[in-house]
């Protein structure tokens, strides 16, 4: 697995050549401080840090590739492993490693990518779903949609903010290699991290509350009524009226595409309810009913369910990280990437299905 070296970066062992020393040294060409290639410096963006080699004191013969933990500044971090690429082989690679390859996964280029793995807190249980990659591999081109969507979820709702924000990420690396001819990719991956811990903390009752809109007294909706209305409910953020504290104590990276400790309790104090009227044309409903006992205590429950129907965009944009990972196959090339690009393409889509569905 990959370790944590004590200043929070993590320790990716170097693997035996051609593999390590080729990743090696694609880190070292993009993170050249005398590097002036525009492609290359905007790759940056789209990879973890590299802080060059390091070795142990008492195996100065091993060696690790020191890169940036993107998973540090997460609580809760829920993290997915996806293999790019309809060729999970190189072009050097033997029959018999072409053919142990595609045996692996016989759908990879036709569907471009792979669910290596994922790891996703449930705020309902305070704890981790982890699926590996047998669960990808059985994955087909009708269940792939759903099998990805497990990712979004918090075992409340569906994070289609995450989903949202996710697409965006992915897109601006998909622009990225329509744009490049000089590197081609295999068997790489993009690593998806987001904040599992919800960040929607507070919700307050506006001057004018749901009960009056409704013309029902203070505090009491009836038990079989569906709430309709044309108002979005807006998350308020933890600092602006400090109703929710979260007590975090951070774990160590045990394996740097799935496996982050988190060692963190949650702590929820009460909810209130903000409804801000706004002239808006689409309808939604929430079958839902939020009583006064709901109010009186946590809503939160309730709230995930409101949010799920609600419009990505109406949300706080998520905390979301998706960066490329794995680099032991990369080559020189003068053509576009079209593997790579085939395979964004087609996650994208099953992305925006889940967000649209």
């Amino acid at each position: 697995g990959i370790l944590q070296h004590p200043d929070g970066t993590v320790l990716k062992q170097l693997q035996p050549p051609p593999r390590g020393p080729r990743e090696q040294e694609f880190y070292n060409k993009v993170y050249d401080s005398d590097c002036c290639d525009s492609i290359l410096l905007e790759l940056r963006e789209y990879l973890p840090k590299y802080f060059g080699v390091w070795s142990p004191p008492t195996a100065p013969n091993d060696t690790y590739l020191k890169l940036e933990d993107v998973t540090r500044k997460f609580n809760k971090p829920c993290i997915m492993d996806v293999k790019i690429g309809q060729k999970s082989y190189d072009p050097y690679a033997s029959a018999e490693k072409i053919q142990q390859q595609v045996s692996k996964y016989p759908l990879m280029e036709e569907i471009g990518f792979l669910v290596l793995g994922m790891r996703v807190y449930h705020v309902s249980s305070d704890s981790y779903e982890t699926q590996n990659q047998h669960y990808g591999r059985s994955l087909t081109k009708e269940t792939v949609k759903d099998g990805i969507s497990k990712f979004f979820h918090s075992g409340y709702c569906l994070r289609k903010d995450v989903v949202a924000a996710s697409i965006q990420k992915v897109e601006k690396i998909l622009e990225w290699f329509e744009g490049q001819t000089q590197l081609n990719f295999y068997a790489s991956s993009l690593l998806f991290v987001y904040e599992g811990l919800c960040q929607a903390t507070t919700v307050r009752l506006s001057d004018v509350t749901l009960a009056e809109k409704r013309r029902v007294p203070k505090g009491l909706l009836s038990g079989g009524d569906v709430l309709e209305y044309n108002n979005n409910i807006h998350v308020i953020n933890s600092t602006e009226n400090g109703k929710i504290e979260a007590s975090v104590s951070k774990g160590l990276s045990k394996f740097y595409a799935l496996h982050k400790k988190a060692c963190s309790k949650r702590h929820h104090s009460q909810l209130s309810l903000k409804v801000e009227n706004s002239e808006q044309d689409n309808v939604w409903k929430s079958s839902t009913c939020i009583t006064q006992e709901h109010l009186n205590g946590n809503v939160l429950p309730q709230l995930e369910k409101v949010f799920y129907h609600m419009p990505a965009e109406t949300k706080e944009s998520a905390n979301v990280e998706v960066r490329m990972i794995d680099f032991a196959h990369v080559f020189p090339s003068n053509t576009k990437d079209e593997g790579y690009i085939y395979g964004l393409k087609n996650l994208i889509t099953v992305l925006q299905n889940i967000l649209d569905n």
